[in-house]
């Protein structure tokens, strides 16, 4: 496991988180490794995706190549659109999305979770409590258990691992059903984005991409992880 030690108003994660009553099985072969890149090493961009997009079709051709569900490709595309038009300047890319989504929760199948229809796993990911033991950083709960069940600590979240804190602060609606649900993965992904484009960021250039990735969780081994993830997704999704 990765060791949470991010800000509390980072986007962090306790290694990889796990599913209470599951196991941690977040490879499921994929044979993802580190990339061999130093800091501020550019990811390779695709296209951006176009206004006019079908996203079903789109995610259902990159979901064939990549193995990513395509409903969670659905997510992060309708992610990279959204936060686009909003904030042009920072260039997002769905690969950057897909690249922390297989990190943090293996696109919502961590353990035993399955990613549903409507975007929520089940069962639902919540990482482990942050009490300060094994090197995790202490969190003292700040939301009285309400979206992590812990009236204690505070615990990462959902597909795109949200602490309660963060959540507060950058929680989106996705999906447009009214509601901003950190454990729904329209929601998560807009939200990741709105997270990762902020203070100006650029994500397309090496610096931004890196500055982005490492407030998500500060550890240059995890960002290699996205790293490797993203190339391979972006190298994946010309036809």
């Amino acid at each position: 496991m990765l060791a949470l030690v991010a800000l509390v108003v980072g986007v962090v994660l306790v290694g990889l988180p796990r599913i209470d009553g599951g196991r941690d099985r977040t490879q499921r072969d994929d044979r993802l490794t580190p990339a061999d890149v130093g800091r501020g090493t550019p990811v390779p961009q695709p296209a951006p995706l176009g206004p006019d997009l079908d996203l079903s079709v789109w995610a259902a051709g990159v979901s064939a190549r990549t193995g990513v569900p395509a409903r969670a490709l659905r997510a992060y595309g309708a992610a990279e659109l959204a936060q686009r038009a909003a904030t042009p300047r920072c260039r997002l890319s769905w690969t950057m999305l897909a690249g922390i989504g297989r990190v943090e929760s293996n696109h919502g199948r961590l353990g035993r979770a399955d990613l549903g229809a409507d975007g929520v796993s089940r069962p639902l990911i919540i990482g482990v409590p942050l009490d300060g033991s094994g090197g995790v950083r202490e969190i003292r709960d700040t939301d009285g258990g309400r979206l992590d069940r812990d009236p204690t600590y505070d615990r990462a979240v959902g597909p795109m691992q949200f602490l309660p804190t963060t959540w507060a602060r950058y929680g989106a609606d996705g999906n447009g059903d009214g509601v901003r649900d950190p454990f729904q993965i329209d929601d998560a992904a807009a939200a990741a984005a709105a997270y990762l484009c902020a203070d100006g960021r650029d994500t397309a250039s090496g610096a931004g991409w890196w500055d982005g990735v490492l407030t998500y969780n500060r550890s240059i081994s995890y960002a290699q992880l996205v790293w490797g993830a993203a190339n391979r997704y972006a190298g994946a999704a010309a036809p």
